[in-house]
């Protein structure tokens, strides 16, 4: 499911919302027939080990090392031994095709290594839901049709339900089997890519008619 629209639309509160990182005024967010708005602490962070996510930035930690930033939530949250932890790191750095850098730091990664080890991070719970906030943001085109075609690979291979938050209408063809749109904190359009390349709503063919345009320089 991809989630588009403009800068400051609401793309991203959605989804911290989802995870009970930003309570809403109002309405209801349900995971599992759980209400989301009414949980504690406790409840959410047992909620939360069903997700995954992929921030904007990677969100690394820069003092530890990528097998450190990848084994963190299983050191955290879990009683498995050391060795254990080292074999689920290298498994999941071969599933988004990293394989032997674990020692590395996050400042010797490029920006779509750093992606891959936040998204090998985001999976290494095995989770349900896989979050993706602007995954290809900052990346030239052929580093974005990577990661794009990873998010699908891992999604498909997984079985998880990914939510892909994005302003690449690039991507999101690439990557969605719906597509909502949100402008102004309220959904505008819910329906298949190919529906929305066709929409006669303003704000969906202002997106449509950029993508063209930006086909046709490039």
């Amino acid at each position: 499911m991809v989630i588009a629209g403009g800068s400051g639309c609401g793309k991203t509160v959605l989804l911290r919302s989802i995870i009970g990182l930003i309570l809403p005024d109002s309405g209801s967010i349900r995971v599992n027939d759980q209400e989301i708005t009414r949980m504690n602490r406790n409840q959410l962070f047992e909620i939360r080990k069903q997700f995954g996510m992929l921030f904007q930035s990677a969100a690394l930690f820069d003092s530890m090392s990528v097998e450190e930033n990848i084994g963190l939530a299983l050191r955290e949250h879990t009683e498995l031994a050391d060795s254990e932890i080292n074999e689920r790191v290298c498994e999941k750095l071969a599933l988004v095709g990293l394989e032997g850098a674990e020692k590395k730091k996050p400042a010797e990664l490029s920006g779509g290594m750093k992606k891959r080890v936040g998204l090998a991070r985001a999976l290494i719970m095995d989770p349900k839901y896989v979050l993706f906030d602007e995954p290809t943001t900052g990346l030239d085109p052929i580093t974005s049709d990577a990661i794009n075609q990873l998010i699908l690979d891992t999604q498909h291979q997984l079985k998880i339900t990914a939510i892909v938050v994005t302003h690449d209408m690039h991507s999101a063809f690439q990557i969605g089997d719906q597509i909502a749109m949100i402008h102004e904190g309220q959904v505008i359009f819910s329906g298949s890519p190919e529906t929305f390349q066709t929409s006669d709503h303003p704000h969906v063919r202002e997106f449509t008619e950029s993508l063209s345009i930006n086909r046709r320089i490039s």
